[in-house]
């Protein structure tokens, strides 16, 4: 009897012990995190009247009537994309309250999964090799149409897994049919999906699923332009926070130096890049390195997509330009150089441009990165020095880094007299891919 009732005494010790350290994370959050309220209420409304304000392209378009802007096609594109600072202090609010949760998702798996179509894919892209590094297992960023068309051969071997379904909408048919495929071959994978919508076919269809869970993103992130811009961006920060959920004050402070400095981007550099969009050149190409190869990639995609593919757009890395692609660097080409902060990389990255200089290769060079050498330079090529990347490092730079590509690509349209929600005039591309056929193995 006695022997019972220390097992019944001890069990409830434990009991209220977990209750205790539930209450005192959740006050912890509380902490940290009303701090963090205070300075999105004071960021949110600001920028977009500062740049109205301040900047000459700023006060061309955001002084036209609401009316006028939305006649001109770019009324929601501009404010997705100059609305991600503060949006990004909202996720990072939402996605500590979800820790506990998420925590229990990715507890003990062997392999991991970012997938997504179109600039989802390029999301997890961003994320892959932080993560890997972060959480010490193999990490893949695997397109939905590798998953239909190859289902679980194309997932690294080691189970439990979990794969990270990414979606602005949530209703293209290539996300919802590889998770459909690996639900139902793969028993040991877990899935979580993080999506901007609601209503989508992603955050509705499975949530009675024990092995499903769905991250949705605030509503003002789910894009109404036809590219994605502050989805994009959002995602990646979310996705990022798998790698720091025992740390999330880290966390926190992480996502508000990033907002600072993308206001910081925005305000001082949106008139330079509105003047450099409107050069004439015809192909644009984006260089980087590592896990800003993703927001390369992503770059080139909002330049292909605004400008309706009137400029030709790609990225490439540094070193793998050399193998081929250089021959595609001409006179009417603009060089995008992503520059890391890391010695041994921005060594070769360097060289690299040293080369192009020394060949005269391209139009003009747009620089974006910390301390950058002033013999890089070319009289006709423009530098974005920005102080502190260093210090957030080089796999945190995927969001700044498509921030310049988002408004190079938004000013391009512009000057092609194109509209930036809409820059399919002829709808060959819409903002949700249309259904098609989805086929299945024959048995």
């Amino acid at each position: 009897m006695i022997a019972y009732f220390s097992v019944i005494f001890c069990f409830e010790l434990r009991l209220f012990a977990k209750i205790i350290l539930h209450r005192s994370l959740l006050s912890f959050k509380r902490g940290i995190l009303s701090k963090f309220v205070v300075t999105e209420s004071i960021k949110a409304p600001s920028l977009l009247a500062e740049i109205a304000r301040d900047r000459a392209v700023g006060t061309e378009l955001l002084g036209r009537t609401e009316e006028e802007q939305r006649r001109s096609g770019y009324f929601h594109t501009l404010r997705e994309i100059l609305q991600q600072p503060a949006t990004w202090l909202r996720t990072g609010k939402e996605l500590v309250y979800a820790f506990d949760g998420l925590a229990q998702t990715i507890a003990d798996v062997r392999t991991l999964v970012l997938t997504g179509s179109g600039s989802s894919e390029f999301a997890g892209q961003c994320v892959r090799l932080p993560l890997q590094n972060r959480l010490s297992i193999p990490a893949q960023a695997i397109g939905g149409g590798m998953l239909l068309m190859f289902g679980s051969k194309a997932i690294a071997p080691g189970r439990p897994g979990l794969m990270v379904s990414l979606a602005r909408s949530g209703d293209s048919p290539e996300s919802v049919g590889a998770l459909s495929v690996i639900l139902e071959t793969e028993p040991e994978i877990r899935h979580l999906i993080v999506t901007c919508n609601a209503q989508g076919r992603l955050a509705t269809t499975y949530r009675a699923d024990t092995r499903v869970r769905v991250v949705l993103l605030a509503e003002q992130t789910n894009d109404r332009s036809l590219v994605m811009t502050s989805s994009f961006t959002n995602m990646v920060l979310a996705a990022t926070s798998l790698g720091m959920l025992q740390t999330p004050d880290r966390y926190l402070t992480l996502i508000e130096r990033l907002s600072l400095k993308a206001e910081e981007l925005l305000y001082k550099h949106f008139d330079t890049l509105a003047g450099l969009a409107r050069r004439d050149f015809n192909r644009v190409i984006f260089l980087a390195t590592g896990p800003r190869l993703g927001a390369a990639r992503e770059s080139a995609l909002k330049m292909l997509e605004m400008t309706s593919g009137r400029v030709s757009a790609t990225c490439e890395t540094y070193l793998g330009l050399r193998h081929g692609p250089m021959s595609a660097v001409h006179a009417d080409t603009l060089i995008v150089c992503f520059l890391s902060s890391e010695p041994l990389v921005r060594a070769y990255e360097c060289d690299l441009i040293r080369e192009l200089n020394l060949k005269q290769l391209g139009m003009a060079k747009l620089f974006f990165g910390e301390q950058i050498p002033p013999d890089l330079a070319r009289s006709e090529d423009v530098t974005i020095n920005c102080d502190g990347l260093a210090r957030l490092g080089d796999e945190n730079m995927p969001v700044l880094d498509v921030i310049l590509g988002q408004l190079l690509a938004f000013f391009r349209c512009l000057k092609e007299g194109l509209q930036p929600d809409s820059p399919s005039s002829d709808g060959v591309i819409s903002r949700v891919v249309h259904e098609f056929k989805l086929h299945r193995p024959e048995n």
